[in-house]
């Protein structure tokens, strides 16, 4: 009887024991598989957005992305520069006031000629311009199912530090607030010219880090900043290549206009560019040095894009003499078969 006490007893404190020693064995071993694995799906997930690639952090890279490209159709506002009646930009012109219009029947017309976005240059709001007003915008261009593809300051960052320096950064990040309420993922920048006295390599020195710090800005806010090859310290593929590989953000991209070369070949100096392109502004010319202005060649421009794999918003951009309520129409039907084809 004592043995058989002495069992019992010793069988319940030991199976006591064991059983205390695999739940904490299993807890500790589920604890560990549970963080292996939570710790896995955090890498995984830092990857897929890029934030574990230190390249993207130290410098812009070429995008790399999956898939097939994809050409989507905006028209951007300065295409009717000369008639935004509301614009805050104004231009001494002699248009018919009958045809002036103002952003909300802009994204109309985009809607009714078979946009899927609307660029919305900041030069064509009202000068007053109120939160209420940019959610207007918001909802009138969903309810006609178009994208805001973005919108462009007018900037110069190769200013000295000072107050126009500060206000050159302070409009650009109130301009990303702005796009940021309308949903709009893309704001075009410019980099500027050098000012007289100044060495391209100075301004480019002062461009830079008011980028980056732009970047940081529009980053907070998920809105990429498209640099333009817009002439200044700009004019050729590599100055523009050499500022944007220099800043360090993962929200720098270029603003690829098709038209900005006077190079002698852009079509060659787009090519190299088109790697990085975040956003398109599609012209009807292109200006090769020492041959003036050529009509362009639209299927050549397209191959560039698909060939870069570019998938994002080509927006008409028209600057031409002819009439824009004439040529618009006629360019963006071609475009669109292009896309399609």
């Amino acid at each position: 009887m004592g043995r058989s006490r002495s069992i019992r007893g010793w069988t319940k404190v030991g199976l006591a024991k064991v059983r205390g020693a695999c739940i904490t064995a299993l807890m500790q071993t589920t604890t560990r598989r549970n963080f292996l694995k939570s710790t896995l799906r955090t890498g995984l997930a830092f990857a897929g957005a890029g934030l574990l690639d230190t390249g993207s952090l130290l410098a812009v890279e070429p995008i790399k992305r999956a898939g097939a490209p994809r050409l989507l159709l905006s028209l951007a506002g300065y295409s009717f520069r000369d008639y935004f009646k509301d614009a805050n930009h104004k231009r001494d012109t002699n248009t018919d006031s009958a045809k002036r219009i103002d952003l909300f029947q802009f994204i109309d017309y985009c809607a009714e000629h078979g946009c899927q976005g609307t660029e919305l240059t900041s030069y064509y709001f009202p000068p007053t311009l109120d939160h209420d007003f940019l959610i207007k915008i918001k909802r009138h261009a969903f309810l006609r199912g178009i994208d805001i593809s973005g919108t462009a300051v007018g900037n110069t960052f190769t200013v000295p530090a000072g107050p126009k320096r500060d206000q050159e950064i302070a409009n650009t990040k109130k301009w990303i607030d702005y796009a940021a309420i309308m949903g709009a993922p893309h704001i075009r920048i410019f980099a500027g010219a050098a000012p007289s006295g100044m060495s391209l390599d100075e301004a480019r020195q002062l461009c830079i880090p008011a980028i980056e710090e732009c970047c940081d800005y529009a980053g907070g806010r998920g809105i990429f900043l498209g640099l333009e090859n817009h002439g200044g310290i700009v004019s050729t593929a590599e100055e523009i290549l050499e500022i944007v590989r220099a800043v360090k953000s993962p929200w720098l991209g270029i603003n690829l206009d098709t038209g900005n070369f006077h190079t002698d070949d852009p079509y060659a100096d787009l090519v190299k560019i088109a790697p990085y392109a975040v956003n398109v502004q599609m012209k009807g010319e292109v200006h090769p040095r020492g041959k003036g202005e050529e009509r362009a060649d639209l299927p050549r421009l397209v191959k560039i894009l698909r060939d870069a794999d570019y998938q994002g918003y080509v927006a008409l951009e028209y600057e031409s003499k002819e009439d824009p309520w004439t040529a618009v129409p006629r360019l963006l039907k071609q475009m669109k078969e292009l896309f399609a084809a």
